[in-house]
């Protein structure tokens, strides 16, 4: 089972019908809700019981893990349904709240629509580990993650005049219409370590997820920079504090009200669970690190220094606009994050980072990623240019390079996530 594929959105479909087909009274399928191009919202319902627990998947385009997460689960239930009923409620899963962003997202499976993992392995790992594993280069060859504005998670708060994405209106009518017990959210990092969010502390949920991360093998980030004003409970583990921020607001300058948060007016407890698709073993060392500004300084450095490397290729290529709809989608994205660097910057100087071995890790791999994305995306939006597939190339190899970023088993991501919301769902229900 080591190396088993994420499924495509039709893949992902196909199994969940088949599953209910095969347990028709335990298990139930429906559209609540549609895109913006008209692709349904899947929601699959395992259990009959009183209350709810809401698990969200495939939230960003580029992070297919929470689907197959949702799927296998399902699938658990239906195999072993002593497993659901001990909770007393129905567990439901939107198998993907940006199919649109997904399926363009999935094309870096094997370069085509519907395809599995490419054959590319990891250096030094064997033939066997070839024939299944995918390498950063062919994951970011064909990366795809929407602008900040296009994210169905983050609704705009009600000040901004954009409307509202059809995936987020129908995610808030869920949630409204379930008022689940807790919600969680399935989430992947490229390279790094594992961490959990919690808008509420729940007694033993760090102990339990460290232990978790252990037996699996997965680093835990030691102090993640994702949350700048969430308390870090724990190395891996952040809670919302009481007077926790009420709004999200992301390095573009978009401001958003997370559906997690939103959530929290029906006394739902929100569980954000990231797993890593290729692990780094330094994002989890508490050495502490002599000085924090020279970290800061040097990862702000290669930061900036790289998004102008990335506009000079580009200018040099001379004026290109994107022809359709796709490239227009890359190329937005990648021009804002071309773009948000000085404020990523002025965040990690206003912070108190790099304070660890660890976290230091951490901004020296959100440094290199942030513009390897931006690259990538433009790659694609300029028609595959052969100076910037150079560039792509050239940056995904020396990420992996640098931090020994290892690929981790689908298997293992799941694993990651569905013990985790086991374990939450029994110290909340």
């Amino acid at each position: 089972m080591r190396g088993t594929p994420y499924p495509t959105l039709g893949e992902l479909l196909r199994r969940a019908r088949a599953t209910v087909a095969a347990r028709p009274g335990a298990l139930r399928l429906r559209a609540v809700g549609t895109s913006r191009a008209g692709r349904p919202l899947w929601l699959l319902s395992a259990g009959h019981g009183p209350r709810h627990i809401l698990t969200v998947a495939g939230a960003h385009a580029n992070e297919p893990v929470g689907g197959v997460t949702s799927l296998s689960l399902a699938e658990r239930f239906a195999r072993e349904p002593a497993l659901l009923q001990e909770s007393g409620c129905t567990w439901n899963f939107l198998l993907c709240l940006d199919p649109d962003g997904a399926s363009l997202a999935g094309r870096w499976l094997t370069g085509r629509p519907g395809e599995g993992l490419p054959g590319e392995g990891l250096p030094g790992e064997g033939r066997a580990a070839a024939e299944a594993s995918p390498t950063l280069r062919g994951y970011y060859r064909r990366f795809y993650r929407p602008a900040f504005a296009a994210q169905p998670e983050f609704p705009p708060v009600t000040s901004d005049p954009r409307p509202v994405m059809p995936e987020s209106e129908a995610l808030v009518r869920l949630i409204d219409e379930l008022r689940p017990v807790v919600q969680f959210s399935l989430h992947g990092v490229e390279v790094g370590g594992s961490f959990l969010q919690l808008t509420r502390a729940v007694p033993g949920a760090a102990a339990a997820y460290r232990r978790i991360a252990a037996d699996l093998g997965i680093p835990l980030e030691h102090r993640p920079f994702d949350g700048m004003g969430w308390l870090a409970e724990s190395p891996g583990v952040l809670v919302l504090p009481d007077s926790g921020p009420t709004e999200e607001r992301d390095p573009s300058g978009f401001t958003s009200q997370a559906t997690w948060l939103y959530a929290m007016r029906h006394g739902t407890v929100s569980a954000v669970v990231e797993a890593p698709f290729w692990s780094v073993a330094g994002v989890s060392d508490p050495r502490p690190v002599a000085e924090p500004r020279r970290e800061v300084a040097e990862a702000s450095e290669i930061l900036l220094g790289r998004a102008k490397q990335l506009e000079a290729v580009v200018g040099e290529l001379g004026p290109r606009a994107p022809e359709t709809t796709e490239e227009v989608a890359h190329f937005t994205a990648a021009r804002e994050l071309m773009d948000i660097g000085p404020g990523v910057v002025d965040t990690w100087n206003s912070a108190e980072l790099a304070t660890t071995v660890g976290n230091a890790v951490s901004l020296g791999v959100a440094a290199r990623r942030i513009p390897l994305r931006a690259a990538a995306m433009m790659r694609q939006a300029l028609g595959g240019a052969p100076t910037l597939d150079t560039l792509v190339e050239a940056w995904a190899r020396e990420l992996a390079s640098t931090f020994d970023a290892r690929w981790v088993p689908v298997t293992d991501q799941t694993e990651l996530q569905i013990r985790t919301m086991l374990a939450l769902a029994r110290a909340l229900v």
